[in-house]
């Protein structure tokens, strides 16, 4: 390549990282000399300088300067949604409008493809366009075994400023989950810094007071048997990948089902419970791209609400005790 080129991001490129774009279209630049460019502002997104794990938008344009490598492949055709995934894709809608969709995300579904992972959100998405001009767009994710809330853009300037509001944590968000053991205190703020560290076990998210970035989630006991178990409404205030797992197994109190972090300790012997990871983005509230304030709710999936009444929880506790929260101001 001998001239400088703008490179657009295409429509199934939200939200990768720069340097993951790079390795995917120029798979021959190393990446330490890609660092050294951004250093250099050779390489640009919609004119700025930023860095390689800057998270990409649909449409931006990047700036390649001159390079030995070659062009930017052309992309192949993504595969035809099934007609079984794409009812089953479509039945998971919670909210629908010009510029959002948001989805209850079922156990076990992926949001992106990955090694040995064919079946997925991100595959599925030809199947939510509907009327729309253009092919929906994932602007943040969930683990495959969580469940519930996953908001998806319409649009390029809906992906835009939603993707603004995740990064900048303009979101409220709330996840249940089902712990083994009961935190020591009703309510708690965990601050522990996490770091994706390799070890015997293999690479996990562990605490990490050195290497560590900021994680911070805010956490309330809705009901508890005992010391066994324990119902719990977790608010995320920082993004880190697997944080309310790690924070939950950091405590002692373990998911329920989350044998990475909890192993033998994320069960409960002598009890029928499901074994799947009892973790459930329940709710979330953002600003909508067009004005104003988007909320939804996601109902429990049947094993989590299954898990409660073996457990003997009230349905209705989570209404109470939010009810309980509002009502001290200090929360």
């Amino acid at each position: 390549m001998s001239e400088i080129q703008m490179v657009p991001v295409g429509e199934d490129e939200g939200e990768v990282r720069l340097d993951r774009w790079f390795k995917r279209h120029y798979p021959t630049l190393s990446h330490g000399r890609l660092e050294k460019m951004l250093r250099k502002g050779q390489v640009r997104v919609d004119g700025d300088k930023v860095k390689a794990g800057h998270r990409l938008t649909p449409g931006q344009m990047v700036r390649i300067p001159p390079l030995d490598t070659p062009p930017p492949p052309k992309k192949r055709n993504r595969d035809k949604v099934s007609d079984q995934d794409a009812k089953e894709i479509r039945n998971t809608i919670l909210h629908q409008d010009k510029s959002v969709l948001v989805i209850d995300k079922p156990a076990g579904l992926a949001v992106q493809g990955g090694s040995g992972t064919t079946r997925h959100v991100d595959g599925m998405l030809d199947a939510l366009q509907f009327e729309a001009a253009e092919r929906p767009r994932l602007v943040h994710r969930l683990d495959r075994d969580t469940t519930g809330i996953l908001v998806l853009a319409r649009h390029a300037r809906a992906a835009t400023a939603l993707t603004g509001a995740f990064r900048d944590r303009d979101t409220e968000k709330l996840y249940w989950a089902i712990v083994a053991g009961v935190p020591p205190e009703p309510r708690g703020h965990i601050s522990l810094p996490l770091a994706k560290t390799p070890g015997p076990d293999g690479e996990r998210v562990r605490v990490d007071r050195k290497l560590g970035k900021q994680a911070i989630t805010d956490y309330v006991v809705i009901e508890h048997i005992g010391d066994q178990a324990a119902w719990l409404a977790l608010w995320p205030r920082t993004g880190r990948t697997h944080q309310l797992r790690a924070h939950c197994a950091a405590i002692g109190t373990p998911i329920l089902g989350d044998g990475k972090y909890g192993g033998v300790d994320a069960t409960l012997p002598g009890m029928a419970l499901s074994k799947g990871l009892h973790l459930h983005a329940r709710a979330i509230t953002l600003p909508h791209p067009d004005g104003g304030t988007l909320s939804v709710e996601a109902p429990a999936p049947a094993p989590f609400r299954k898990t409660m009444q073996t457990l003997g929880f009230n349905p209705e506790a989570a209404a109470e005790r939010m009810a309980e929260l509002q009502a001290e101001e200090e929360w």
